[in-house]
C-alpha cells in the first residue's frame, strides 16, 4: 500500500505499483482516472493532492504504459486482441483514459491481421470523434457569443453570416 497523510492526522491509501503489474493491462489506467477525476477533488489539502497526482503519473509512467506497450508491441494476436477490446469499451466510456496509447494503437492499423486492424481503426475512430466534438464545442461557444454581439448591434450582417457558414460546414 502507498500511504498519504493528511494534514488532518488521517491517511489516504491507494494500491501499490507492484501489486498493480498483476492486474490486466487496462485497469491501471481506469484506477488512474477514477482517482483523478473522482477521488482527488474530495481532498481539501494542495499538497496532499499533489503528492497524488505525482504518484499517478508514476503509476502511469511505470506501470500502465509499459504494460499497454508489452502487449500490444507483442506477437500475441489473441492477448493483443483481447487488450484492444477492453481497450475500445474503456473508450466508448471514457476516450481520455485512453489517450496516453493512441500512437500505439495508431501502429497496430498498419498490420495485416484483420481483426487487430478493425479493433485498431475503431478506436482510432472514436479519437477522431471526441476531437471532432471538443472542436465543435469550441466552435460552438464562439458562435454564440457571435450571435450576442450580433443581436447588440455590435457586429455586422456580413461577419456574422461568415461565421455561422463557418460554424456550419464544420458541423456537417
Amino acid at each position: 500500500m502507498k500511504i498519504f497523510y493528511k494534514k488532518d492526522g488521517g491517511i489516504v491509501q491507494l494500491i501499490d505499483k507492484e501489486k498493480m503489474k498483476e492486474w490486466p493491462i487496462e485497469l491501471p489506467l481506469i484506477f488512474i482516472e477514477y482517482i483523478r477525476n473522482n477521488q482527488l477533488n474530495s481532498y481539501n489539502d494542495p499538497k496532499l493532492k499533489k503528492e497524488i497526482e505525482k504518484y499517478l503519473d508514476e503509476v502511469l509512467t511505470d506501470v500502465a504504459i509499459p504494460g499497454l506497450i508489452k502487449v500490444l508491441d507483442g506477437d500475441n494476436v489473441e492477448e493483443v486482441n483481447e487488450a484492444l477490446v477492453r481497450i475500445e469499451e474503456i473508450a466508448k466510456k471514457n476516450i481520455e483514459m485512453v489517450k496516453p496509447i493512441k500512437p500505439y494503437v495508431e501502429k497496430l492499423v498498419k498490420k495485416n491481421i484483420k481483426e487487430v486492424k478493425n479493433l485498431s481503426n475503431s478506436i482510432i475512430d472514436k479519437f477522431r470523434k471526441a476531437e471532432r466534438k471538443k472542436e465543435l464545442a469550441e466552435k460552438r461557444k464562439i458562435m454564440q457569443e457571435k450571435e450576442k454581439l450580433f443581436l447588440a448591434g455590435n457586429l455586422s450582417g456580413e461577419e456574422y453570416a461568415k461565421a455561422r457558414k463557418e460554424y456550419l460546414v464544420l458541423k456537417e
